[in-house]
């Protein structure tokens, strides 16, 4: 190792010749660092992170930070460029290596039909621009002693190309991948991948042939070569991904070895026979086992040495070979021009007119072009090869890369106006990434709501999946939810639960990977799998859906989901900071033996309370953007647990008014369809608050065509009980009459003859009374603890009703000595907030009306 200190004078970053590594050090931290602070910049504009990785060597070159006097001399010398050499390539044949991962031929046969005649259209006339452009490129900038067919096969190359890595992330970035558009653009992107590696490979090959016959000697080698990787080694690979469980359990270590020992060997017999290492990477990737998750797998395992390291390193050692000074005369920036909207208008033009023949509208086609123009680091690493060989000069390599970093900037903002979420078009059901248990024929978007008369019971769920840790709460969550299964239903209504399992999409390749590969996915995920088995043991049809999103786009896609699939309710686990744990008898026989104990009210120092904390703001979202009626499941304990009709429950639900209690009193006569559970519902109210009267006679009920679903605010006051709906306005008075109707219709039930009858026996189960107080929440934690094991329903706002809860709330924690956490509070609501902290309950449901997010009075978000 060198020596010397920061004291002695010497020079810490010199070049040493036996000893670079500290100079090595010291140029891939500058590297990382301006890459990452361009990637945190452009990232608020939805740009993809290469195109802040290729900005930033192109600033840390000649064109920028080159011009300081003695930098690239003293942080980039000449003699230290081979090292960085090195591991550029090495990376980047690592990163073909990924590519022939992503490049998935079941994505080409799936839609072979509307790529194919995009990508021939577009390689032969964007190949015809580049060769035609060559010829003038040629007489002013390059001229003999290159020969000028190779000069015009690199420019058709790369003009042809489409950089599917960078595709498929703007694709992920503006939730594109379930479109028409997205579809369509994925499978021309594998197409248009594989032709212009090959074409680049025949390139590579001419210039490398000294003669005709030497040209033919590299082809016929090259083809017997591909045969002998794409038949016997794929075979073998294949049957050593089985043997040694690879397939199913991920990449072992034995499995890992081989794979890098068949990639350096394909690599160093690609650049001995003469069509360069990156094609042999490339061949890698394409013959890797598609076995379940294994190509997810092997691309985590290296893109983050390769994001971190290894490409900003190659795309620096471009930056230093790119100089936009060079761009001197009104010749040179005129050229540039015309190669920049030649390019541009080749790509849009062609695909527009090849997708539109296809059958896509003309917004459509045009978004196809546009994306399909993106070049970023594919073309890169053509340009590098066509200097590296001498085919280029640096003046028209920085032309070049001038070209593809515009390309790659404009393609986000441009697609972003073409082709605004409004405007966007679902891919049909066929290419949409769900399995289902049931008729797969059947069309979603064409569900209604299945409550009627004869059916008065909610029937269709969506249940939001996370990770195996809510897997116990959400299957007795979903088994509380179902109405009973010795309840009979109208025949042509059949209980369907649209199960929606969560992953969160990160600025991986491997999320990027997984995204067109959503259906394998389904298929291999263990939590998707324990509940599809769930619900074939309980008979029940179960839907099973996999979205891979951005997290601060979860939220819309849960509420897109439910309006999507038709759901009645959204069954979501709330996991406040708290811990499950038996009482003092340590008897898990015990009713007791389970319950809440939160830590919801500890100080801000407590991880788990941060976590929770963001958890809340999570759900939050859900509740102010869903316009589906949501059930939040806090916690179930193990007592609620028993799934058969003969598993006993209690329930405790304290009526204080407003939509959200009235759409819980319809839960809990619901849960009491099941004839081993009973209830205690209890109207709660303030000594000397005034309660609306009603005379049933003076209420006019609509005839049955007028009988929409109208109400207060913009939301609907549902009765099982009643079949039509009856409007009440927008007040407050209006919600209160509307809370005497549904409680009195529930409460005088015995001497009302319209009734279902499934009803009438879940009304037995249920005990009603009213209860007057000063403290009315004092009292209905003192009467849930009366019995337990209890399961507390309650509505999650009291918006619109005549109870303020938020100074009692604020006199139960002070008892208790618990500090409120603002973000738990406005999630759960003032009620769940203080069974929690007082501790009575097993677990806790929390009901949100459909459209009741406005930031009106307790339990806002």
């Amino acid at each position: 190792m060198g020596q010397g200190g920061p004291l002695s004078g010497v020079d810490l970053i010199a070049f040493v010749t036996s000893d670079p590594l500290r100079l090595w050090i010291f140029q891939m931290s500058i590297i990382v660092i301006v890459g990452q602070l361009l990637s945190l910049c452009l990232g608020k504009i939805k740009q993809p992170k290469v195109v802040a990785e290729i900005l930033g060597g192109i600033l840390l070159g000649p064109t920028a930070m080159g011009r300081i006097p003695g930098f690239t001399k003293h942080i980039f010398p000449a003699q230290s460029l081979p090292s960085l050499s090195l591991f550029a390539n090495i990376g980047i044949c690592l990163f073909l290596f990924t590519i022939g991962l992503e490049t998935d031929a079941n994505i080409i046969t799936r839609n072979v039909r509307s790529s194919l005649g995009i990508v021939l259209s577009t390689l032969a006339i964007s190949f015809g621009f580049g060769a035609a452009i060559s010829v003038p490129l040629y007489h002013n900038f390059i001229g003999p002693p290159v020969e000028f067919m190779y000069f015009m096969l690199f420019t058709g190359v790369s003009f042809s190309l489409t950089s599917f890595p960078v595709l498929c992330r703007i694709l992920t970035a503006l939730k594109l991948l379930d479109t028409t558009v997205g579809v369509a653009v994925l499978s021309a992107g594998v197409c248009n991948g594989v032709t212009c590696w090959t074409m680049l490979a025949l390139a590579v090959a001419f210039v490398n042939g000294t003669s005709g016959l030497t040209v033919l000697r590299i082809l016929l080698t090259s083809m017997v070569f591909i045969a002998f990787l794409m038949w016997p080694v794929r075979i073998a690979l294949l049957w050593l991904a089985k043997f040694t469980g690879t397939s199913e359990n991920g990449p072992t270590i034995f499995f890992m070895i081989v794979i890098m020992i068949v990639l350096w060997t394909c690599t160093f017999f690609t650049d001995v026979v003469g069509i360069s290492a990156i094609f042999g990477a490339f061949l890698t990737g394409v013959i890797v086992p598609r076995e379940g998750t294994l190509v997810v797998s092997l691309t985590e395992k290296l893109e983050d040495i390769l994001a971190i390291v290894f490409l900003p390193l190659y795309f620096t050692l471009s930056g230093l070979n790119t100089d936009f000074g060079l761009l001197n005369n009104g010749i040179t920036w005129g050229f540039t021009i015309v190669i920049i909207c030649l390019d541009f208008a080749g790509k849009i033009g062609v695909c527009t007119i090849a997708t539109r023949i296809s059958g896509m509208s003309w917004r459509q086609s045009s978004t196809v072009g546009l994306l399909m123009s993106c070049k970023g680091p594919v073309e890169l690493i053509v340009l590098n090869i066509g200097l590296s060989t001498g085919i280029l000069t640096r003046r028209v390599f920085s032309m070049f890369v001038l070209e593809a970093l515009v390309l790659t900037f404009i393609t986000t903002p441009l697609v972003s106006i073409f082709y605004p979420p409004e405007r966007r078009v679902r891919a049909l059901a066929g290419c949409v990434s769900r399995c289902s248990t049931g008729d797969g024929d059947e069309n979603i978007d064409d569900r209604q709501s299945s409550m009627t008369e004869d059916q008065p019971w909610r029937s269709r769920f969506t249940v939001v999946l996370d990770d195996f840790d809510d897997m116990s709460g959400m299957l007795v969550a979903t088994q509380l939810a179902l109405p009973s299964p010795l309840v009979p239903t109208s025949q042509e209504t059949e209980i369907c639960v649209d199960a929606l399992r969560l992953i969160e999409m990160s600025d991986r390749n491997s999320d990027t990977i997984k995204s067109p590969a959503v259906d394998t996915l389904i298929r291999t995920d263990p939590v998707l799998g324990d509940f599809g088995t769930f619900g074939e043991l309980n008979e029940i049809r179960v839907s099973l859906s996999l979205s891979i999103v951005p997290y601060e786009d979860m939220s819309k896609t849960i509420s897109d989901h439910a309006t999507r699939h038709a759901s009645e309710l959204i069954l979501l686990q709330w996991s406040p900071p708290s811990s499950i744990s038996g009482d003092a008898t340590n008897d898990p026989c015990s009713p007791h033996s389970t319950r809440i104990e939160s830590n919801l009210f500890d100080g801000p120092t407590d991880t788990g309370n941060l976590a929770a904390a963001i958890h809340s703001q999570f759900v939050g979202r859900i509740l102010v953007e869903s316009n589906t009626d949501i059930a939040l499941f806090v916690d179930p304990g193990t007592s609620l647990s028993g799934t058969g009709p003969g598993s006993a429950r209690h329930i405790f639900f304290p009526f204080f008014g407003g939509p959200d209690d009235r759409l819980a009193l319809e839960f809990v006569v619901q849960l009491c369809s099941n004839p081993g559970t009973s209830a205690t519902v209890v109207r709660m109210s303030k000594s000397g608050t005034a309660r609306v009267a009603v005379q049933w006679p003076s209420i006019v009920r609509p005839e049955a065509e007028d009988s929409c679903e109208t109400g207060y605010n913009g939301m609907h006051i549902q009765s099982t009980v009643v079949t039509p709906n009856i409007s009440y306005g927008q007040t407050r008075f209006e919600s209160e009459t509307a809370d005497t109707i549904i409680w009195e219709q529930y409460f005088d039930s015995h001497s009302s003859h319209d009734i279902h009858p499934s009803i009438r026996a879940a009304l037995s189960r249920i005990t009603f009374s009213e209860h007057s107080s000063s403290i009315p929440l004092h009292s209905a934690i003192q009467q849930a603890s009366t019995r337990k094991p209890v399961l507390v329903v309650v509505g999650r706002s009291y918006r619109l009703g005549s109870n303020d809860l938020t100074q009692e709330l604020e006199d139960i924690l002070k008892e208790r000595g618990r500090m409120g956490q603002d973000d738990s509070r406005s999630t759960i609501g003032d009620a769940a907030t203080a069974f929690i902290a007082a501790g009575c309950a097993t677990a806790v449901v929390v009901l949100q009306a459909a459209s009741v997010s406005a930031d009106l009075n307790g339990g806002d978000v």
